[in-house]
Order: structure tokens, then sequence, then C-alpha cells
């Protein structure tokens, strides 16, 4: 039997723990960078905060630059 592409592909969205992971930081520390503007936004999808995996590699790949965000009031 073979097996489908969505069973071993990765997730397309990550949460803090993933993209921490992928960084080698806290989990505290993607959300201070998120809120700095210094990466990539997260998404809501539901009551969850998600990042997706295409712009954080991206984002890695270019050096990690800071990202420009827009102020916002608090909360992520």
């Amino acid at each position: 039997m073979g097996t489908t592409g969505a069973a071993t592909a990765a997730p397309r969205l990550l949460n803090a723990s993933e993209v921490s992971a992928l960084l080698g930081v806290s989990s505290r520390s993607i959300y201070r960078l998120s809120d700095a503007g210094k990466m990539p936004r997260p998404l809501r999808v539901g009551g969850s905060v998600r990042w997706d995996r295409q712009a954080v590699e991206r984002w890695i790949a270019d050096g990690c630059p800071p990202v420009a965000s827009r102020k916002r009031g608090g909360g992520r």
C-alpha cells in the first residue's frame, strides 16, 4: 500500500513551540520577536496563533531581517 503525500508532508502552519524549535529559542522569545516586528507576524486561526511555515523558513533563509510591522493594541 502506498502512502499519501499529506501523511508525510510537514504542516503548513506552525505553533510557537514548533517555531521555537526551528530557531533554537524559547516559545516566549518567539512572541517577543513577533510583537517587536522582528519576525513574520502570526496568523490567527480561531483562538490559536500560528505562523506560516514558508514565511518563517524564507525569513530564516534571508538571515532573519526585521520585518515591518504595524503597531496595534496589546495582545497577539
